[in-house]
């Protein structure tokens, strides 16, 4: 996961004003998540994370905001209260994506190398890249 919202509640209310269109079609094909908070527990991961069986690997971006560090943090606090298996790492100069090529070649390295661990298969060993400001948390 990279970026992913947890609250779909919390996430359409993160959308700035002048994205009043993309919310309109967000709400025709999701549902009205912020406004029906029923609707938004039944669509939101947040919620079912004891559903979840296979380890998660999450990306952040620390200055996110539309999917907000508090959102990823509450979901990575649920998914360990719940005893799953979660890595998360957090770039502290990302936003919504990892635009950075030092902090996207340490993040796609991790992705490889969970993949090959859970998955099976081979995997070149992740190592540091220089300049990625990449905290595991």
């Amino acid at each position: 996961d990279i970026c992913g919202p947890a609250d779909e509640a919390t996430s359409l209310r993160s959308f700035p004003k002048y994205w009043s269109n993309i919310v309109a079609r967000w709400r025709r094909r999701e549902g009205d998540a912020d406004h029906d908070d029923n609707w938004n527990r039944k669509i939101s991961p947040l919620y079912h994370v004891d559903a979840i069986r296979a380890p998660l690997l999450i990306g952040q971006g620390k200055n996110d905001p539309r999917v907000t560090l508090a959102d990823a943090d509450a979901m990575v606090a649920a998914l360990r209260k719940a005893k799953r298996e979660v890595m998360y790492v957090v770039y502290s100069d990302e936003g919504h994506g990892f635009a950075r090529p030092e902090n996207q070649f340490d993040f796609y390295g991790r992705v490889e190398e969970f993949l090959a661990k859970h998955l099976g298969g081979r995997a070149e060993p992740w190592k540091k890249i220089t300049g990625a400001t990449a905290e595991l948390r």
